[in-house]
């Protein structure tokens, strides 16, 4: 009954985050492109009524999770919920007027394959993740070069391949933002006023609102199959690797445990290589863009007609 629990619940989080992932890429895409990079991307987002729905989904989507994780293992929980993957692409797809084509839906499936496999291979478990700050300094630093690596990366590409650099940059973020939030709830014993005497939580929430503001500019560079695959794969990477390099987390290094590791990684590179590369994307690319100009020229005739 306990993995029965878990199962759907991580389902349910895994269907909140696809209409979630729908709805605010959906807005964000009619954004102008001038606001991209900019807080005032997020103001007008905040005034938009589906992108709110979505981000009510996407906190919905975080209780499910805790409700699955409370009642079944992570590698049960993790590969559930990414397969969001099955419902989001195909469902922002089709808001286009386009339909996945073989080479798309193998694609989405690589991922979502590559993810389970590597997840079940490694079988992380728990380390201690209240580590003092300067332990925490190097961690911090390699994030920041990795989320800088990604965001210069976008800056000289265009389409999905810049949709994808901002999502692996917030993904980054989000990785980070997930080792701290572990941090944070091991120090809840200690006693709710004494949380606020230690700096994990603030750095948490610095590093909550970097990480969401990328998720947003990724959304509104690209489609959702140009940057959702990149966030949903590099996300569990890096909270692994924060939690093996700096809370001494364990993974499996047995022969076939690596090997399965290797073949789950390989799987979601050719995945996301291949949705990048695909003339569906591309096509929604150019839709999104039109739309956007479309909307930027009635804008702007409404505001000449009003002078």
């Amino acid at each position: 009954m306990s993995i029965l629990i878990s199962a759907v619940s991580a389902v349910l989080a895994g269907l909140c985050l696809a209409a979630s992932g729908v709805l605010q890429q959906r807005a964000a895409a009619q954004r102008p492109s001038d606001e991209r990079m900019s807080l005032r991307l997020v103001v007008e987002l905040a005034r938009d009524r589906g992108w709110v729905i979505g981000i009510g989904l996407a906190v919905l989507s975080y209780g499910f999770q805790a409700l699955a994780l409370s009642f079944g293992p992570l590698i049960l929980v993790q590969p559930l919920i990414v397969s969001e993957l099955l419902f989001a692409i195909p469902a922002s797809v089709r808001l286009r007027g386009l339909r996945l084509g073989p080479r798309e839906w193998c694609a989405v499936v690589a991922v979502v394959a590559g993810l389970a496999v590597g997840m079940v291979s490694a079988d992380p478990q728990t380390g201690q993740p209240v580590q003092p700050l300067l332990t925490w300094i190097p961690a911090l630093v390699g994030v920041a070069v990795v989320v800088a690596a990604g965001l210069a990366f976008a800056r000289f590409r265009s389409g999905p391949a810049k949709a994808g650099g901002i999502a692996f940059a917030g993904a980054c973020a989000m990785g980070l933002q997930s080792a701290l939030y572990d941090a944070t709830i091991t120090l809840l014993p200690q006693g709710f006023l004494q949380i606020f005497l230690t700096w994990e939580p603030y750095l948490l929430i610095a590093v909550s609102l970097l990480g969401a503001f990328l998720v947003q500019n990724a959304y509104q560079a690209g489609p959702l199959a140009a940057s959702t695959p990149v966030m949903d794969s590099t996300l569990p990477l890096v909270a692994i690797a924060l939690g093996v390099g700096l809370f001494g987390e364990t993974v499996r290094t047995a022969p076939w445990a690596l090997a399965g590791t290797g073949l789950g990684l390989s799987l979601l590179l050719a995945g996301i290589l291949g949705l990048d590369s695909s003339p569906v994307v591309r096509k929604q690319q150019r839709i999104d863009e039109r739309e956007r100009n479309d909307d930027a020229e009635q804008s702007g005739s409404d505001e000449r007609a009003q002078a």
